[in-house]
């Protein structure tokens, strides 16, 4: 999914650079298309810090990324402002002012396909055990509570 977020990401962004407001439908379905991949990237990062790298930190892991995503949502728009000030400073407005600002996400998009791509999962041996089969779990939990006096 994050090869599709990153790389489909990235093809949105140059959609969008290279047709300008040539087709104000294509513009619509490009910019949902990419706000959605903002949404969908949040909803699965858990389950895929999971994958990659067990549960055991998953928590800890999801933090600092959440932190990360935070601080950029804070940065991002100053940066883009800043572009787009500097972009308006330069004689450029309407859909030139953004010209800039898309091919910086486009490389930035790029840059992260690359590094998820090289990402490789951490050896078994430093992740946490988990059982066989979530019955057998279920199975301990409930005799310990029928031990303990208390119903299941």
């Amino acid at each position: 999914m994050f090869r599709l977020y990153l790389g489909g990401g990235a093809l949105l962004y140059l959609t969008l650079a290279l047709t300008t407001n040539a087709n104000k439908a294509l513009f619509l379905v490009c910019t949902m298309l990419i706000v959605s991949f903002y949404g969908a990237g949040f909803a699965t990062v858990p389950a895929y810090l999971r994958d990659l790298f067990g549960s055991r930190e998953v928590g800890a892991i999801h933090g600092r990324l959440v932190t990360a995503w935070s601080a950029a949502g804070v940065l991002g728009p100053l940066i883009v402002n800043a572009v787009a000030d500097s972009q308006n400073v330069a004689g450029k407005s309407g859909p030139d002012l953004y010209m800039l600002k898309f091919g910086v996400m486009i490389v930035l998009l790029i840059v992260g396909f690359v590094w998820n791509e090289l990402i490789r999962h951490v050896d078994p041996k430093y992740q946490e055990a988990v059982p066989a089969r979530v019955e057998d779990s279920v199975g301990d939990w409930t005799s310990h509570r029928r031990e303990a006096g208390q119903e299941t």
